[in-house]
């Protein structure tokens, strides 16, 4: 399946006859519609990728911003190239345009958030939205429009030509999307994913803050006129009626009040079929289901939804009544693998547990099957777990679970015996272990396996590429007497009050008191994946703990990665996710790491790619990002061969700007300084001692000898 100019797009630009420079699209924040993150862009191979230089650097300026509000950010923008300009969001939901060879500022809009309003997951835009009407006459303002959700649940229409608001969208080129229960505070509920447009319809979903209560603010996902902002329709994961829980599987005695099963990850749309996919989240709070049993479904599924009313064609649930946090994480990628010698459409479903799903675009059924297996049983009390959880026969899971204090890891024996300590005194009985009152083992923790940067697919090898991070939490429940209701920080965690509940919770990471995780390297890889067999094809180490290890050591251990691939048909997979600071080429075929790009922040954001002007561009964020830890920047990077009378890459660069390289350096410098200081000490004691010989009186010294006369002179 090629990527393509959408039908919306080819319309829209044939109707107007407006024309635009030749370039490969890459139209949407997952590159097309149904997030497969391919390019077709093939200028950049395996045998040339070591001469990537960055062609341009833009700098967003969001750096402005308050103190405070620069820590809580998390620059994640994946750029869109649509009608001859690159868009993209700031984690302040500032739109900016470029042009796509220079990096030149075309304009921005400023939709002037609340600054103030302590957003629960961060400030966060991974993307925006594009939007052609098929209707107006080419050059009508708003004719081709940019949607953006925004951290203050705010969705905004600007025009692509100029940036400026779109006044007969909503109330002023806005509408405001109000939380159906009052918020704890305003940051509770926010929008950080792009929305998505099918025919004339742009649907949005919403980031919530977990844990915080039983009735949480609802998963609406939302409908408007892509004209107006007039709302179309509206879809809650959890039912709001006896009928409807009954049917879902929702076993309670009263209608369910529970908040949450949320859209915050990015969704997909397959435009033929008139569908958009939602990966859906856990229903609050999420480590004690004891007041919502039954399988919950439509929570932590992939749905497919009629695009046109917002009615369900089929659900397919990953988690059964989930009490860890395993929500669904990653954009539903749509692709057409060969099975068993025929073409099926499939929706591709990676999640935080490892474990990929591929099933039917038309049904939901499973095309590799899915097996319910037995999993740990006896929850605290007043939880009802769910028996079994489906588990994919292929592909084999892509995270270790599984985990014995004998297995703890460290750089010495007392880090090992601390981190064994903490496996050794927890429950620890493999993948969907409960919660406990003593502490539970989750593995992998609830960042996964795989998150929000999804996957990619080649559909001329069929290979899905995928990066998993590998790391526990701890989970302990706290019976409510004990416990308050209010939020805490904890070291390397939280404690969430979970109101309502019987329980409060505690979710800490694992870690050596040397501050590296208690579970064997690697923690973290990029795998890749035949889809027609189902087989891994390769797995690589993906990051070096450059950034975190005393003097920048280079273990190629692997780190915990947020952020996802790209893959191109020149052969390459470009990846940035990891702990290190580099935007990575890895070789399709094989797996092989052929290239580094030193970045000046941290990279937690997708790569995109796309030519332009008969030159392929990878274009990367690098602004750091809250959790991970990492620099902040407002950088935006676009790498490229370099042409005809152009440098290439510097000494520098080729020689420093590669992990462990200046680490090397540094202790070469260290070690030249120490001999330095050696020396320099060696020749002062052998000074000091022929000084001491010289004044001995037990050594008479004669004089020295001389052929002049005693000079009389006293001047």
């Amino acid at each position: 399946m090629r990527p393509r100019l959408s039908l919306v797009t080819v319309l829209g630009i044939a109707s107007s006859g407006v024309c635009f420079s030749a370039a490969t699209d890459w139209s949407h924040s997952g590159g097309d519609a149904g997030g497969m993150r391919y390019t077709t862009a093939a200028e950049i191979t395996p045998a040339n990728v070591d001469n990537l230089v960055p062609a341009w650097t833009y700098r967003t300026g969001h750096l402005q911003a308050p103190e405070d509000a620069i820590e809580r950010s998390k620059f994640e923008a994946t750029p869109i190239l649509v009608e001859d300009k690159l868009v993209l969001c700031t984690p302040f939901n500032v739109i900016i345009a470029l042009d796509p060879a220079s990096g030149a500022e075309i304009w921005r809009h400023d939709p002037q958030i609340n600054m103030q309003q302590r957003p629960a997951n961060g400030y966060i835009c991974r993307g925006v939205a594009y939007w052609r009407n098929r209707q107006a006459p080419p050059q009508e303002k708003c004719a081709a429009r940019i949607f953006t959700g925004t951290n203050d649940h705010r969705l905004i229409a600007v025009d692509l030509a100029d940036g400026q608001r779109c006044a007969d969208f909503g109330a002023g080129g806005e509408v405001v999307i109000e939380p159906e229960v009052a918020l704890d505070w305003p940051g509770e509920y926010q929008i950080t994913s792009a929305p998505v447009v099918v025919a004339d319809a742009v649907i949005v979903g919403s980031a919530i803050s977990d844990n915080m209560s039983v009735q949480a603010p609802r998963g609406t996902v939302r409908a408007f006129d892509a004209r107006s902002g007039a709302p179309r329709w509206a879809f809650d994961p959890v039912p709001r009626d006896a009928e409807a829980a009954a049917a879902q599987g929702w076993r309670g005695q009263a209608v369910p009040v529970e908040g949450h099963a949320n859209v915050w990850a990015p969704m997909s749309v397959d435009e033929a079929r008139g569908l958009v996919f939602l990966p859906t989240s856990s229903p609050s709070p999420d480590f004690f289901g004891g007041l919502r049993p039954g399988d919950n479904r439509y929570a932590d599924s992939v749905v497919a939804l009629d695009a046109a009313t917002g009615a369900v064609r089929w659900a397919f649930q990953t988690v059964h009544h989930d009490v860890w946090d395993y929500d669904v994480a990653a954009q539903p990628l749509l692709a057409t693998i060969t099975v068993e010698g025929a073409a099926r459409d499939v929706v591709i479903q990676p999640t935080k547990m490892g474990l990929i799903f591929t099933l039917d675009r038309d049904t939901g059924e499973p095309v590799f099957p899915v097996e319910e297996r037995p999993v740990p049983q006896g929850g605290v009390a007043g939880e009802v777990l769910s028996p079994t959880q489906p588990f994919p026969v292929r592909p084999r899971p892509l995270s270790d679970s599984t985990i014995t204090p004998e297995e703890a890891w460290g750089f010495t024996l007392f880090d090992r015996r601390a981190c064994a300590r903490q496996i050794e005194s927890a429950r620890n009985d493999g993948l969907y272990t409960p919660p406990s009152l003593n502490g539970s083992i989750e593995f992998p923790f609830t960042a996964g396996g795989v998150n929000w940067g999804s996957a990619a697919f080649d559909p001329a090898t069929n290979r899905l590429f995928v990066n998993t991070s590998s790391m526990m939490h701890r989970i302990t429940l706290i019976p409510r007497a004990a416990a308050d209701e209010e939020w805490h920080e904890l070291p390397y965690g939280e404690q969430a009050p979970m109101r309502g509940s019987p329980y409060a919770m505690q979710r800490v990471t694992v870690m050596s008191p040397l501050r590296i995780p208690c579970n064997p390297p690697p923690w973290g890889l990029l795998h890749a994946i035949d889809m027609n067999s189902g087989e891994i094809a390769w797995e690589s180490v993906l990051g070096t703990t450059e950034e975190i290890a005393p003097l920048g050591f280079a273990m190629h251990t692997g780190t915990p990665t947020a952020g996802g691939p790209l893959i191109t048909a020149g052969g390459l997979v470009f990846i940035s996710a990891t702990l290190d600071y580099y935007l990575r080429a890895f070789d399709a075929k094989t797996g092989a790491e052929l290239w580094q790009g030193k970045l000046p922040a941290g990279g937690q954001a997708n790569p995109m790619s796309y030519v332009y002007g008969d030159r392929q561009y990878v274009v990367i964020a690098a602004g750091g990002h809250k959790e991970m830890g990492t620099r902040k920047g407002d950088y935006v990077i676009a790498y490229a061969l370099p042409r005809a009378g152009e440098a290439g890459p510097s000494l520098v660069s080729r020689a420093l700007d590669r992990p462990g390289r200046r680490f090397y350096l540094n202790a070469g410098l260290g070690l030249v300084f120490l001999v330095a200081i050696g020396w320099g000490i060696r020749r002062l004691v052998r000074r000091r001692g022929a000084r001491a010989n010289s004044s001995d009186p037990a050594i008479p010294t004669p004089p020295a000898p001389s052929s002049r006369p005693p000079s009389t002179s006293r001047t």
